[in-house]
């Protein structure tokens, strides 16, 4: 067990820096228990660890972690609650934004530094619903993941690793219901992931064009790692299907795809998921009445 304490020379909100790394309710390697702690697990150059974020009443974080990579998580702990977020050039052009702004003063985009953890999840999503992505999520990291080091909460695990990703055969793909595409994808991935980690350390477009060297990872995964690896201030998840719409109506009233999207968050480049950010922390979502997409169940297929 190793411990460290960190008092952010800055407004937090905890919950809302880590809510892009929680794949759901049920996510098997991010959890918060009754007393608002967050438990979090990865994998690390050292090995796989665990980690319990609180902060305390006087505005403390304290972190304890567990396993290997206890000191690599720990030693991490400031960026990955946003220390090393810079906001200072960001003007809000609409009213949305600014309002959603004032209304989220301890929003950060905090960055993991692991490229990994953050790819076979986003490789899940991939043109299926959340339902079946988080579904996914759970049973790879459920069969194919380690138990989480230390007294983590029952069902915690790890990411699975690349080598394990390596070992799984098409009838396990199957009944973990990932489809043929999204499973080359990660197989891929899994062959050159030590190669994808220097994405964190080039960051922006250029750490983005590294990681779409890989086939079956296109601009959204690649945005969407991103956003959680490095923290990337403009990376836009272009071709999502709620992230227009969302966009689209707390601006203008209206649905926008993503030529319009674009189009309307360009006064905030260089950091346009920021404003993205924002608008999804003030709660604008999808409208109710909108069109869904079917839940496929590929293991009856």
């Amino acid at each position: 067990m190793r411990e460290r304490t960190w008092r952010p020379p800055f407004p937090l909100d905890l919950a809302a820096v880590l809510a892009p790394l929680r794949r759901g309710r049920g996510d098997p390697c991010l959890r918060r228990d009754d007393a608002g702690v967050a438990w979090l697990t990865g994998n690390t150059p050292d090995g796989p660890a665990t980690m319990a974020v609180h902060r305390r009443a006087d505005g403390e974080v304290r972190a304890i972690a567990w396993g290997k990579g206890a000191e690599f998580l720990l030693e991490r702990l400031p960026t990955l609650l946003g220390a090393a977020d810079d906001d200072s050039g960001f003007v809000a052009h609409h009213e949305a934004v600014a309002r959603a702004r004032r209304g989220a003063p301890g929003l950060r985009l905090g960055a993991t530094g692991r490229v990994w953890d953050v790819l076979v999840p986003a490789v899940l999503e991939q043109k299926v619903t959340g339902y079946e992505a988080r579904r996914s999520w759970r049973e790879l990291c459920r069969w194919f993941g380690e138990p989480a080091p230390g007294p983590a909460p029952d069902g915690m695990r790890v990411p699975p690793t690349p080598a394990a990703i390596l070992s799984i055969v098409d009838w396990n793909w199957h009944r973990a219901g990932v489809d043929l595409t999204r499973r080359r994808a990660l197989v891929a991935a899994a062959r050159v992931a030590h190669r994808l980690e220097r994405a964190a350390v080039l960051c922006g477009a250029e750490g983005r064009l590294l990681l779409r060297k890989v086939p079956g990872i296109g601009p959204w995964t690649a945005a969407e790692v991103a956003q959680r690896a490095w923290g990337d201030p403009d990376a836009v998840s272009v071709g999502d299907f709620h992230i227009p719409v969302v966009v689209g109506h707390a601006l203008l009233g209206r649905e926008l795809d993503d030529a319009g999207m674009l189009a309307e968050l360009a006064p905030y480049a260089p950091q346009r998921q920021r404003a993205v950010r924002y608008l999804e922390a003030a709660g604008f979502s999808r409208p109710r009445f909108g069109p869904r997409h079917a839940v496929r169940d590929y293991r009856a297929m």
